[in-house]
């Protein structure tokens, strides 16, 4: 097992080398703070929606640590709203976490206004390592993850080129990748000191240089540590339930807010797309999927990823 750990170590730090950058959207989790301990010499972006995101927090305290140039931005809630057609007609969704996009998006923006051209993600780390709570649950982890690495695409991709950013992505190296695919789950998730750990493995690679706040803290997804999640109750009061009923018979959308996304998208992209001759519809909005994708891209739906060949 320490033989695994260190190899995790060196083919990050090699990743991280090969593929250089001059910032990072930097939310202080694991992943994020991980990347900085191999190359602190980047400008660091973190993004809070007002004063809500615990990110703030734990991206000062590894900027500290490393010796990072922090910037920050704290967006308020009149700005975030206001960006939501922008986000949505750069993305060509109404995917329900447009929250998480628009964190990703303001600290892209916030990055382009510093003059980086190159940023580096954490994006990858939880599909690859068992980050995410579900994960716990699953009976095939490994069948997952080897079904979801064939699919990873992030929105800070579609983003950063907007902006003309190049997007860095250490975890998706292929080297990286390959080795995640062959470690087995209970690397990947594991109870320590009484609790269940995702990224187990990448914990214990890094934990000799992360203060163990950082290396063993939470997972705290995107919106939530930016603090986006907060404007989801104010988007819905912006549709009532009887309009959420009307409109809910061709797509089913899953909440007042969803169907916010969808208005905004039909009057900013139009049409939804139809499938091409080598995809499958979506069974709920109809739009084109790759035939073994399990998560459709402009609605948000998503299919049990053992049967998503079905056509």
């Amino acid at each position: 097992m320490k033989d695994m750990i260190l190899r995790l170590k060196r083919e990050l730090t090699e990743s991280v080398q090969r593929n250089k950058a001059n910032g990072i959207l930097f939310s202080g989790g694991l992943d994020t703070a991980v990347l900085a301990s191999i190359m602190p010499d980047v400008k660091g972006f973190t993004v809070s929606l007002e004063s809500y995101g615990e990110d703030l927090k734990y991206a000062a305290s590894v900027a500290r640590l490393f010796g990072i140039q922090h910037n920050k931005w704290c967006v308020d809630t009149k700005e975030a709203i206001e960006s939501i057609p922008e986000v949505i007609k750069i993305l060509k969704t109404f995917d329900p976490a447009i929250p998480n996009d628009l964190a990703a998006y303001f600290g892209l923006k916030l990055a382009k206004e510093h003059g980086v051209n190159k940023i580096m993600t954490g994006d990858g780390s939880d599909e690859l390592f068992g980050g995410y709570s579900f994960m716990q649950e699953m009976d095939d982890l490994d069948g997952y993850i080897r079904k979801i690495s064939q699919h990873m695409c992030f929105s800070s991709n579609i983003i950063a080129e907007a902006f003309g950013i190049e997007i860095i992505q250490p975890f998706m190296d292929k080297g990286v990748v390959d080795f995640a695919l062959s470690l087995s789950a209970d690397l990947k998730i594991r109870r320590e000191n009484g609790i269940i750990r995702g990224k187990w493995i990448l914990r214990k690679a890094f934990e000799d240089i992360l203060p163990p706040e950082i290396a063993w803290q939470s997972k705290r997804p995107l919106e939530y540590g930016s603090g986006m999640t907060n404007l989801r109750d104010l988007i819905s009061s912006r549709i009532t339930d009887e309009e959420l009923r009307r409109n809910s018979k061709d797509i089913k959308f899953i909440s007042n807010e969803h169907y916010y996304y969808y208005k905004v998208y039909s009057e900013t992209v139009g049409d939804i797309p139809k499938p091409k001759s080598n995809q499958k519809p979506c069974p709920n909005c109809g739009a084109g999927m790759d035939k073994d994708a399990f998560h459709c891209r402009v609605c948000g739906l998503v299919l049990d990823w053992r049967t998503a060949t079905t056509v």
